[in-house]
């Protein structure tokens, strides 16, 4: 087991690494955007800073809660810009956009609306199955390998690569019923 360090230490020995992350994900997002690829990474380290305590991390554990945290600074900025451009209306998106951005990282949907989307359907999964949603927070949101999703989420590859194969079926279906919100 690795040993567990301060946030300090983790975020700036993978700064790099999450940097890249984060610029993919701007890339993501049309227009003259102001949350750009540092802003995202400083406001997701103020976000884990800001918990109680000093958190230490394993260098797996780390990459999976900044992913979450990635995700969480993604969808409140979609929201906010949402909420300024429609009036804060629920955002469609056809499931064919959704698996082409947990495919390739692309689709036909706006970025904040497939962001919002993707982000209520993962609340409806974590209420059914929380380690379906980590996975699929782990490889899309913190575009970790199936080794570093298993290593994070203390479990096999088989089992990642099971749940991430299941994850996007149900997405799929849950994107295509009709709205039920």
């Amino acid at each position: 087991m690795a040993p567990h360090e301060p946030l300090d230490c983790l975020f700036t020995r993978f700064y790099p690494e999450l940097l890249t992350i984060a610029a993919r994900r701007r890339r993501g997002w049309p227009g003259n955007e102001t949350l750009d690829e540092t802003s995202l990474l400083h406001e997701v380290y103020l976000r884990l800073a800001g918990q109680e305590g000093s958190p230490r991390y394993s260098p797996a554990h780390f990459l999976a809660v900044a992913s979450v945290a990635m995700r969480r600074v993604l969808i409140d900025h979609a929201r906010s810009r949402l909420r300024i451009k429609r009036g804060g209306g629920a955002p469609e998106v056809s499931a064919e956009a959704l698996e082409g951005a947990l495919l390739t990282g692309s689709g036909d949907a706006s970025p904040s609306d497939l962001v919002i989307a993707l982000d209520e359907a993962l609340h409806r999964l974590a209420t059914t199955n929380v380690r379906l949603a980590r996975i699929v927070d782990c490889r899309f949101f913190g575009e970790m390998t199936i080794e570093e999703t298993a290593a994070a989420l203390g479990t096999s590859t088989a089992t990642v690569k099971r749940g991430w194969v299941l994850a996007r079926a149900w997405l799929r279906l849950e994107m295509s019923a009709p709205s039920t919100r």
